[in-house]
């Protein structure tokens, strides 16, 4: 079944010639199925860029899938249009009294700060904690995986000396759990960042169990019981070129970058990246999809929010 999203989304056009199956709002209105409802909050500044990726691997499922978009209030993106904004997304206020099966909560780039002087702070805090009673399974991602531990458990955030950049080979240590059902032994997984979380930070919270880590990148997912809460240090959803962008951009501003590790072939910028993560990060959230949120949430979306789950 297809994810659905706007009609002029521009995920759209590059989903469609890519085979995901896309269904419009128009087309939607024509079936009779209890599609997921599934909440973004989108707070990567490349706002098209990450609702892309995202829709492509949340719609490579064979659950139908309606997406909706919401971004801070008040915060203005600087890269993305306003029209764009103002087509596409909702404010917090606007879906605040609805229920939804999963919600994804991005990274962004303020993890330099401070968590609570990023101005949106509050509102992410709001939101945090309506997800506990309003959402079924909350995905948190890199720096929203971050700010998730932090304000749910008090885990603090550590800078690193050095910004951890490039692609780096992971294993389960719970192959067993169902977000990493149908794994290889190892697999790769782009990151980005200049904070992490302490494993003995996460082992101290007897709700938290690690479920995969990297000998390089260190502890990469966490989880709740259930999967009710999942934390991702990396960005699976990345695209083959994400990272190089990035490594242009911050070259072009005289930024003290060094290469992405294990991405570009002979570490040779003008070669291109050979991208090994893609079936991984299509079945991480095939998985968080089907067993954290599908197999689980009650038929009534309405029963989320008196705490109602299902075993099957």
């Amino acid at each position: 079944m297809p994810i659905k999203i706007p009609n002029q989304l521009p995920a759209t056009s590059t989903l469609t010639a890519e085979n995901i199956f896309v269904m419009t709002e128009t087309r939607a209105l024509t079936q009779d199925i209890r599609p997921l409802q599934i909440l973004l909050l989108n707070l990567m500044p490349t706002k098209i860029d990450t609702e892309t990726q995202l829709a492509r691997v949340l719609g490579n499922s064979p659950l139908q899938i309606e997406l909706e978009l919401i971004a801070p209030r008040g915060h203005v993106s600087k890269n993305t249009s306003l029209s764009h904004m103002l087509a596409f997304y909702k404010s917090f206020a606007e879906v605040r009294d609805r229920a939804f099966d999963g919600l994804v909560i991005t990274g962004a780039p303020v993890e330099l700060m401070p968590f609570e002087e990023v101005d949106y702070w509050p509102e992410l805090c709001e939101i945090m904690e309506w997800s506990k009673t309003h959402v079924h399974s909350t995905l948190h991602i890199c720096w929203g995986a971050q700010a998730g531990l932090y304000y749910h458990y008090g885990i603090p955030k550590r800078q690193l000396d050095k910004k951890l950049f490039g692609v780096f080979r992971h294993q389960a240590e719970e192959p067993n759990f169902i977000l990493f059902r149908g794994f290889d032994d190892s697999f790769w997984v782009p990151h980005s960042r200049n904070t992490t979380v302490a494993r003995e930070d996460i082992e101290a919270v007897p709700e938290l169990k690690i479920l995969a880590s990297s000998q390089e990148a260190g502890v990469y997912a966490v989880k709740t019981d259930g999967g009710r809460q999942v934390f991702l240090m990396g960005h699976a959803e990345y695209d083959r070129d994400t990272l190089k962008k990035e490594y242009l951009r911050d070259l072009a501003a005289g930024v003290d970058i060094q290469l992405p590790r294990h991405y570009f072939p002979g570490n040779d910028p003008e070669q291109e990246p050979v991208m090994n993560w893609r079936s991984s990060a299509h079945l991480l959230y095939g998985n968080w999809l089907n067993y954290c949120v599908y197999q689980t949430t009650p038929y009534r979306i309405q029963d989320i929010r008196r705490g109602v789950r299902v075993d099957r």
